[in-house]
């Protein structure tokens, strides 16, 4: 008389199986990649308080200078600068100002996110944007540039450009540059905003997750235990 029942539960309880082992295999998924960002905050944070390395005229391997301080010596050139579109200062839309620096003795350039600026009242036009004439030393952070999302293949329109990659730069522009992007940190005297938010490495977000996933496994475990294992009604004794 128990080969039904058993025969009942077999489906039930294949699919409690199969839905706890994969939550339960997203949340521990979700932990390891807590554990890489926190690993990466915490070299981002040793890091940036080490001495900055010098960019000089020998090319520099990008997987090197991540998350490094980094220090220049050259002339800008503001021929070949970028205006990152959409970026946003206190509820201001604006741009951020990618110009290179002609490194000192040397062909190659580095390019440096100089800060942002707000946008001007004509979408047509392009904001002024002041540059030392001279020789200038910058100091800053190595750090991926922020992407939006492009919603288009028009990701450039002249100078004004969705998203920068290092990539993308040496297609459009004539000049030699170092495989990445210095954030400026240093002071200059040119109106620029140079106030840059802590990298958000998302840790918390990913431990949030992994809390959904194994509440998810128990949920499912307790649903299973509530549905197949509670009393049922005994059957009226036959006459």
């Amino acid at each position: 008389m128990r080969l039904p029942d058993r025969r009942g539960r077999f489906w039930p309880t294949l699919a409690t199986v199969v839905g706890v082992a994969i939550t339960l295999a997203l949340g521990n998924w979700q932990l390891g990649r807590g554990a890489q960002k926190r690993e990466l905050k915490a070299r981002y944070e040793t890091q940036t308080a080490q001495p900055p390395i010098h960019v000089g005229a020998q090319e520099l391997a990008a997987s090197d200078m991540d998350l490094r301080r980094a220090e220049a010596r050259g002339v800008f050139d503001p021929r070949y600068t970028v205006f990152v579109d959409n970026r946003i200062h206190r509820g201001t839309p604006g741009y951020h100002v990618v110009m290179p620096l002609k490194i000192e003795g040397s062909d190659r350039y580095v390019l440096v996110n100089r800060g942002w600026i707000a946008r001007p009242a004509l979408r047509t036009e392009l904001p002024e944007v002041r540059t030392p004439p001279g020789p200038v030393t910058i100091t800053g952070v190595v750090v991926p540039p922020a992407r939006a999302l492009e919603l288009s293949k028009e990701v450039i329109e002249g100078r004004v450009w969705q998203n920068l990659t290092v990539e993308r730069y040496r297609k459009a522009m004539p000049i030699a540059i170092q495989p990445f992007v210095v954030r400026q940190d240093s002071a200059l005297d040119d109106g620029l905003v140079r106030v840059w938010p802590a990298p958000d490495f998302g840790i918390e977000k990913h431990y949030g997750y992994a809390f959904q996933w194994f509440a998810l496994a128990a949920t499912l475990a307790v649903f299973y235990a509530v549905t197949q294992f509670r009393s049922r009604p005994k059957p009226p004794p036959a006459p």
